[in-house]
């Protein structure tokens, strides 16, 4: 009677040299983007050379997208393209580019940012001086005449609405800007290579 006996050395499900090496591009960095070729990088509608060209939309949203939750610190950016469309000197362009642009942008979106916010406090603190000034009114004149009474309708409600406001315009405006914030900071300081696939 014969035995069959079953190898534990089958070779199904053995990766190709082409996978490990996917494999291995993929480990390398944080965040790796394939491209069909570097106009992927840019707007179609921009005719300007590449050291002047918009970046496409689709490859920063995919950007953004994919770098939603990496280190600050250590983010690598490593761009696949195939072998034979390589090109050093474009790349090098590129680099630039990308750099130049997140770094502006970066640089930019602080600016927009750090005004909300000082118009926000600027606001509270308006509107915090309005209220202790009608607070002052009340108990300073216990007998209040017209010019008084016209002060503390006009100064409540200022000073509240004040306060309010820029609470809302310091928390809640910046924190709507707070992704594009932290994605254009991560970029401005990550790595960005080419390598081959």
């Amino acid at each position: 009677m014969a035995i069959k006996r079953h190898s534990i050395f089958k070779r199904k499900n053995v990766p190709t040299d082409f996978e490990l090496k996917q494999k291995e591009l993929l480990k390398k960095s944080e965040v790796s983007l394939w491209l069909d070729g570097y106009d992927d990088l840019y707007s179609d509608f921009d005719p300007r050379p590449n050291s002047q060209r918009a970046l496409s939309q689709d490859f920063l949203d995919e950007t953004k997208r994919a770098t939603r939750y990496g280190n600050n610190d250590q983010l690598q950016l490593n761009l696949l393209i195939e072998e034979k469309l390589r090109d050093k000197r474009e790349e090098e362009i590129i680099t630039k580019r990308l750099h130049d642009h997140f770094e502006k942008n970066f640089r930019q979106i602080q600016k927009e940012r750090n005004k909300v916010i000082t118009r926000g406090t600027t606001f509270i603190v308006i509107g915090i001086i309005c209220l202790f000034l009608a607070a002052f009114l009340v108990f300073k004149y216990t007998r209040l005449n017209n010019w008084v009474n016209f002060l503390l309708v006009v100064l409540e409600p200022a000073g509240w609405f004040l306060a309010w406001e820029g609470s809302n315009i310091a928390l809640y405006r910046s924190r709507d800007m707070t992704p594009d914030f932290e994605f254009y900071q991560k970029m401005s300081k990550c790595e960005i290579k080419f390598d081959s696939y």
